[in-house]
């Protein structure tokens, strides 16, 4: 699996490159990319996720999605005060933009394909779980941790995002045993295969502006990259090691919380006036290391998943 990983990870690096060169020569503009990166987020990532339903039902898949859910509850529950212990509150640091950084991965554009070249569709499939967690966390406790307000509409936005309902149709679907006829089905297929390139050349023109040299002097980006990368995801590996779920559903979970930070914390920053250089200095430290670390953890939890 680490092999796999490692693999999938150079191949995304290359992309991100694309993005970065794309960006420097003016081939994509910073406006044609968040239109992109929209295209992606409401298009292409829902698409994915609903053909991941558009599976044979069987009840062992029902078992380790439900247990995915489960897992990946557990996983924001652990992150979550871990990352509130980890990094404390001091006024002359932008503690909110670390925690968020910390907590929320890049689990639909990098975990995706990732999930996908481990386990294929099946894997996309339990995956979907992770991501729902994800929105319901992100677009409620994320938001009030970057803007500082508590608001009824947030809670509300979350269920009817594209993605959710993609999973929404998606589970109806997969158990009502309904399938999308091949011609429209293809065309979805061809959609979602959009999902990795756009999805990492986005990144790349994202990346595209941070000041490299001023990030090489920032130790305190590599202290959150740290916790976000290895600490984190390795104190979730131990956890899930001791739990009595299936290797597919356990890794889904740990390679989508083991992602690099979310891109969706630059965008929350510029929107509510926040440190947006900083956050986006992170999430490309976070993305360029996790080349490295990825494979890593996977390596060490395949070795603590052996132990049990």
């Amino acid at each position: 699996m680490a092999n796999t990983i490692l693999n999938q990870t150079v191949i995304m690096l290359i992309l991100i490159i694309v993005g970065i060169i794309c960006a420097k020569t003016g081939i994509i503009s910073k406006n044609a990319n968040k239109d992109l990166s929209a295209f992606v987020l409401q298009i292409v990532n829902p698409v994915v996720i609903l053909m991941a339903y558009q599976m044979e039902y069987r009840s062992d898949l029902v078992k380790n999605l439900l247990m995915c859910f489960l897992l990946s509850l557990m996983a924001f529950i652990i992150v979550i005060p871990l990352a509130y212990l980890l990094i404390p509150d001091k006024t002359e640091r932008d503690t909110s933009v670390e925690r968020f950084s910390a907590i929320y991965s890049n689990c639909g554009f990098m975990g995706i394909p990732l999930i996908n070249a481990l386990f294929g569709t099946e894997g996309v499939f339990y995956l979907t779980a992770f991501i729902t967690f994800f929105n319901l966390f992100v677009w409620t406790h994320g938001i009030i941790l970057i803007s500082g307000e508590k608001s009824l509409k947030q809670v509300i936005k979350v269920f009817y995002s594209p993605t959710v309902i993609a999973i929404f149709l998606g589970v109806i679907m997969f158990f009502a045993r309904i399938r999308i006829p091949s011609v429209p089905a293809q065309a979805l297929e061809f959609i979602a295969d959009l999902n990795t390139p756009m999805a990492m050349i986005v990144s790349g023109v994202t990346m595209a502006d941070t000041n490299v040299t001023a990030l090489i002097k920032k130790l305190r980006v590599y202290y959150i990259v740290l916790l976000k990368l290895i600490v984190l995801p390795l104190a979730l590996a131990v956890v899930l090691t001791f739990l009595p779920a299936d290797e597919k559903v356990r890794m889904t979970v740990l390679v989508a919380a083991s992602a690099p930070p979310a891109a969706m914390c630059t965008l929350q920053c510029i929107r509510y006036n926040k440190n947006s250089v900083y956050a986006s200095e992170i999430f490309t430290a976070g993305t360029i290391l996790s080349i490295i670390t990825l494979p890593t953890v996977v390596k060490l939890a395949e070795l603590l998943f052996s132990l049990r």
